[in-house]
């Protein structure tokens, strides 16, 4: 049976590492963290997911910042919304949530964002500074799954590695961050020819193609850490990620749950790095080095 990469046991771990840094340094401060959270337009999930974000603030103490605005919004009163914000003394982590409305453009917009107060750590100079090692807000899906790694006990260095996905959002960044652990690295994809060939090498394999059940027994080398980056709802009702569960579980070492897994990292670690620009700003020692890829 493999070992659960349980995420949200680790998020609360988590959470409550940055709830008492918060209350630590709160009074030298005289004020919390704040994040910013920016919504357009009235996507069902949009709306789920700035909620769940909302209360994990709540719950370590960071003050969000909510703003709704129509779809019908103009890119102008967006980018005016965003500058805003950059400007806010009390604002120390910004998030624009995705996807956009029909006729909004989210590169523009992404890139409007102070890169110091960049939370989804998406901005083009964040990204440039994860390649070149450089300290920097980092892309919270893959610095979660880097987390689940490390707190399972998983060392990537001298590891082969495998990320079945490339975008900008969580493939590359991910191979990034694996690549800087000293991981030996591979990006797969939709079109790679005989993928589980290639997959069956891979001791840390990271599936995040966004295709439902794409990675079952075949692709898995038995003893690999089985990470599942993908949800989504099936016809029937309930949840689903990437890997077919059921078949891997019995041959990898460790996988990651859907729902359960990835998800709540990628919140928290949206946390971590508002947390963090907070310190960066008051020069706090934040005691979060383990976390910081």
């Amino acid at each position: 049976m493999a070992l659960r990469l349980d995420g949200k046991a680790l998020s609360k771990q988590l959470e409550k590492r940055l709830h008492q840094l918060i209350q630590g340094q709160l009074a030298s401060v005289g004020r919390p963290p704040g994040l910013a959270l920016m919504r357009i337009g009235d996507d069902p999930a949009s709306g789920v997911y700035v909620a769940n974000k909302e209360k994990a603030c709540a719950r370590v103490g960071v003050q969000s910042m909510g703003l709704h605005l129509p779809a019908e919004r103009s890119a102008e009163e967006v980018l005016t919304k965003l500058r805003i914000f950059n400007q806010d003394p009390s604002v120390d982590g910004i998030l624009l949530q995705l996807p956009l409305p029909q006729g909004l453009e989210e590169g523009p917009l992404l890139a409007a964002i102070d890169p110091e107060k960049d939370a989804d750590g998406l901005h083009t100079m964040n990204l440039g500074r994860l390649l070149k090692g450089e300290a920097g807000p980092r892309s919270c899906t893959p610095a979660g799954v880097m987390a689940l790694l490390r707190s399972s006990g998983m060392d990537p260095a001298g590891k082969r590695a495998v990320v079945v996905g490339r975008s900008i959002l969580v493939g590359q960044p991910m191979a990034l961050m694996l690549q800087a652990a000293n991981a030996t690295v591979t990006i797969a994809h939709s079109r790679t020819k005989d993928l589980a060939a290639l997959t069956q090498q891979a001791e840390i394999l990271v599936v995040a193609a966004g295709r439902p059940g794409m990675v079952g027994a075949e692709h898995v080398r038995p003893g690999a850490f089985v990470v599942d980056v993908g949800i989504h709802r099936k016809p029937e009702g309930g949840l689903c990620g990437d890997v077919r569960a059921a078949e891997v579980e019995p041959i990898a070492a460790a996988l990651s749950p859907v729902p359960g897994g990835v998800g709540p990292m990628t919140v928290t670690m949206l946390l971590v790095n508002t947390v963090l620009a907070w310190c960066r700003r008051h020069g706090i020692d934040h005691g979060l080095d383990d976390l910081v890829v």
